[in-house]
């Protein structure tokens, strides 16, 4: 007869998501690590089994997210249609930013908190995740310059970042179909603007 015995947790993630939520609502510097164990229910020295402290804490969610954003980006920015990955492109973020609005919170404030190498390896991720963005834009643009591809990508991300500012006015549906279409909006201007 087998045991059948119950799925481990992830603790570390159960941290990394203990900790954004904390830090959202409070600030990085408002947040013991008492406070994070106290969360996951563990007490805060029983934290460093996982993490050095609390900065290698932010480094890791910031760095994760980066991550996952790039991956995803060049995995839809792949689509042979650019229309196609535009749309894919901007629902992805959009699915991210109504999920993760407290991670969205975390990265605006916080980021100068994280030790230096890893703050460059955040900002590296960064830009490759923009670049595929401006790859696909390039296709539906070809006439307009890469720098000017590059500021309407960084000017919807603010856009689609601003869900932790009105989340719950609209439901969820709403909330995607009306970035999407202001982000699609704000894209299709690229065609009309002089270089």
């Amino acid at each position: 007869m087998s045991v059948v015995r119950p799925p481990t947790r992830n603790r570390r993630a159960e941290i990394l998501q203990a900790a954004a939520v904390l830090f959202a609502e409070r600030g990085f510097h408002k947040v013991s690590i008492e406070d994070i164990g106290a969360a996951v229910g563990v007490s805060g020295p029983a934290l460093y089994r996982h993490f050095s402290g609390k900065e290698a804490l932010l480094a890791e969610m910031l760095l994760d997210i980066s991550e996952r954003l790039r991956a995803q980006g060049e995995r839809l920015a792949a689509n042979a249609n650019p229309e196609a990955a535009l749309d894919a492109l901007l629902d992805g973020h959009i699915d991210f930013a109504l999920r993760h609005p407290e991670l969205i919170r975390v990265h605006e404030r916080e980021l100068d908190n994280v030790p230096e190498p890893s703050r460059r390896a955040i900002r590296r991720l960064q830009r490759l995740y923009v670049e595929e963005w401006v790859t696909v834009l390039a296709e539906l643009y070809p006439g307009c310059p890469s720098a000017r591809l590059r500021a309407a990508t960084h000017a919807v991300f603010g856009l689609l970042n601003s869900t932790p500012r009105t989340l719950g006015e609209l439901a969820p549906e709403a909330m995607k179909e009306l970035l999407h279409g202001m982000a699609k909006a704000a894209f299709a201007s690229l065609g009309d603007a002089k270089p």
